[in-house]
């Protein structure tokens, strides 16, 4: 569903690259936790994969869909929750909404199901007809990631979704999450809450330093580390490669 080869990208002014030759693969019906210290790469490369920034090497192709070659049909495909929840707070959390279902060509007939069952899940449906400048962050998160999910993309990226989100909707996110993965589609999910990331993912990716030091199923993981949980597996392997 996702496959990124060789993807390198070098800020203007920077002495080394931020991610440096990085490839992995995310398949249909899977949960891919992605995860790294601060400032290791993990933002970069998903602002690539989803062409906010242009990387400097390599390929990313969402579904067999090249995202140099085909931007646009590649877009269409992907669904983003970003760490900063960027939105047009001057609309209206309806006006958002609809403004993104016409982006994507989502009919008519869909939207108000689709968009009902979102505003039960997450409880805003007494604020989305609301300015979203009036709105909390966690209220933001939330319309976030109701405007990632409308368009029922292929793939949902989400990076550090659970912030600002209170504990059930953070649940109800999980389940989501789920249920996504479980239709044939994906998620590749970043974040810094490793034993969400262990209990949620199929399989995961940890970076450091702009490398990807590892994949692995989290089966694997726990069969070669029986004793150790992904905490302490994600600590000795940073430790190893800072030293």
């Amino acid at each position: 569903m996702l496959q990124v080869n060789n993807l390198t990208k070098k800020y203007a002014g920077s002495a080394k690259p931020s991610v440096e030759n990085l490839s992995l693969e995310v398949n249909d019906g899977e949960i891919f936790g992605f995860i790294g210290p601060n400032g290791a790469g993990k933002s970069t490369t998903i602002k690539c994969i989803t062409s906010i920034i242009s990387f400097s090497e390599g390929s990313v192709s969402v579904d067999g869909i090249s995202l140099k070659e085909n931007p646009n049909e590649a877009k269409k495909l992907i669904g983003y929750v970003s760490d900063d929840h960027v939105l047009y707070e001057g609309l209206t959390g309806i006006e958002f909404v609809n403004f993104i279902c016409d982006v994507f060509g989502v009919p008519s007939s869909e939207r108000e199901i689709r968009l009902n069952r979102y505003l039960e899940m997450f409880e805003l449906e007494h604020a989305i007809k609301n300015q979203i400048s009036s709105y909390s962050h966690g209220m933001k998160q939330k319309l976030n990631i109701i405007g990632a999910l409308i368009h029922e993309p292929k793939i949902w990226i989400l990076d550090e979704p659970m912030t600002g989100l209170d504990p059930k909707s953070a649940y109800n996110l999980k389940i989501l999450m789920r249920e996504h993965a479980d239709k044939g589609n994906c998620v590749f999910f970043s974040s810094h809450v490793l034993e969400v990331v262990e209990k949620i993912c199929d399989r995961i990716g940890i970076i450091d330093d702009g490398h990807l030091i590892t994949t692995c199923t989290i089966s694997e993981l726990k069969e070669r580390n029986r004793d150790s949980s992904l905490e302490e597996l994600f600590l000795k392997l940073t430790e190893s490669i800072s030293e």
